[in-house]
């Protein structure tokens, strides 16, 4: 039987595809745009015909019926990442989450140590070779269709068919459903002043042939937007966007200089808008590959002049990091942050950047603070900060001692709170 025998015997309905899942399964899908519709809203029209089933994913984008209170002991959602579909229902307590950093996640699904029963899809078409791409997001995805006893795969001819360990035969493929419908767009974050600023403090301590690791938001994205001038940048990063797109257009994204993989882009997932997964296609300037990969310390650090730039939501005197809560509340999730913090610290002339604005809730509270509001999840930790950068400047933490970090920080607090903050250290002695 040849592939198009093979492709046609395997073609189903959404609906029919649902009969492959049994009660007490784990359904895996990928981050983000990976997440097949088709699928996943023909198991919410079905979720009261299964029982026990959870689907384990990163950054859901869609808010799906599934999510659904009334019928967790149908199927339920458990995040690996709370996104916006996701985060209410874990901010009050009926959606759980694995914590993990993103580059152990295929570790954790290949021991076992987290199910991997069924595995549901975004695909590109076929190849002539019966090779689909998983482009969007191979993720921890490519660690699970190994694990899997069921593999459907929603093939849709807008999703682009990337290079990379991002593939998976139809031999391996237990049932596909096809749809044509136009890939979610997740446009470029608001970049507003404080946003600007700090962008323009982390710019100016960019070399030309860094390779760059740029995590979502606004902060990240407007510091892409003042490396235009810079030369020969290259790309190892988890996410490919439309702000790395930006730098490639305007010729700052060469890839050349890059000691590991040079001229060819790393990323496991991408979020962006049709232009980005239409330059996906078939690049054999990019490569996608599954988070062990893209995301291992060891793996990234083998770029030299390696800059990872992410963003938290509140850092003690210390220099520890509540990057994924409001205090108790789950807000987001681990994520890459720590991978790349530690892969920049590891490469040769890295640099490792934590982005904030430094007040919240409009400037009536500091974000830098005496120790983290109680029940935070540290992200990032003390012994891993490196450079810290409010919209006031950097305070650069690495192999300084606790005083030091502590007056290196109140210094680029807003103004309105250092005298605060002063009294707080020298009631922590650390002033």
């Amino acid at each position: 039987m040849n592939h198009l025998e093979h492709y046609t015997q395997k073609t189903c309905t959404a609906a029919d595809a649902i009969a492959l899942v049994r009660d007490g399964d784990t359904i895996i899908v990928p981050t983000g745009v990976g997440e097949p519709p088709a699928l996943l809203t023909a198991l919410s029209d079905q979720r009261r015909s299964l029982n026990g089933v959870v689907v384990s994913q990163i950054l859901p984008l869609r808010k799906f019926d599934y999510f659904d209170e009334t019928t967790l002991g149908h199927v339920r959602h458990s995040a690996y990442f709370f996104g916006g579909a996701s985060r209410p229902g874990g901010q009050a307590g009926w959606i759980d989450f694995v914590p993990a950093y993103f580059s152990e996640l295929p570790q954790l699904i290949e021991r076992g140590l987290t199910p991997s029963d069924v595995v549901f899809s975004l695909a590109s078409p076929m190849d002539e070779h019966g090779y689909f791409s998983l482009a969007l997001a191979p993720d921890y995805t490519m660690a699970a269709v190994k694990k899997a006893r069921v593999i459907v795969l929603e093939v849709n001819p807008n999703v682009p068919f990337a290079f990379g360990d991002c593939h998976v035969h139809i031999s391996q493929v237990s049932a596909l459903v096809e749809s044509q419908d136009p890939l979610l767009e997740v446009g470029l974050p608001e970049i507003g002043p404080v946003q600007e600023a700090i962008g323009k403090y982390v710019a100016d301590l960019i070399d030309d042939g860094s390779t760059l690791q740029i995590g979502y938001g606004g902060i990240p994205d407007a510091v892409v937007m003042q490396l235009k001038h810079k030369r020969d940048l290259g790309i190892h990063t988890e996410m490919i966007g439309d702000g790395i797109l930006t730098l490639l257009e305007a010729g700052a994204v060469t890839n050349r200089k890059k000691t590991f993989m040079p001229g060819k882009m790393v990323a496991t997932f991408g979020l962006g808008s049709q232009k980005l997964y239409r330059f996906m296609h078939r690049n054999p300037a990019l490569e996608m590959h599954p988070v062990e990969f893209t995301n291992d310390p060891y793996i990234a650090a083998r770029n030299d002049q390696l800059v990872a730039i992410n963003a938290t939501m509140q850092i003690d005197m210390l220099g520890q990091c509540g990057s994924e809560s409001l205090g108790t509340r789950p807000y987001s999730g681990t994520g890459g942050q720590v991978d790349f913090v530690r892969a920049a610290n590891r490469s040769r002339d890295g640099k490792a950047f934590i982005v904030l604005p430094s007040t919240a809730k409009g400037g009536s509270i500091s974000r830098i603070v005496p120790t983290l509001t109680p029940g935070t999840h540290v992200t990032t930790s003390k012994n891993d900060i490196n450079y810290v950068v409010t919209e006031y400047g950097v305070a650069q933490l690495r192999g300084k001692s606790a005083h030091q970090r502590c007056e290196a920080l109140i210094n680029i607090a807003h103004p309105d709170f250092r005298g605060e903050l002063r009294d707080q250290a020298r009631a922590l002695k650390l002033r």
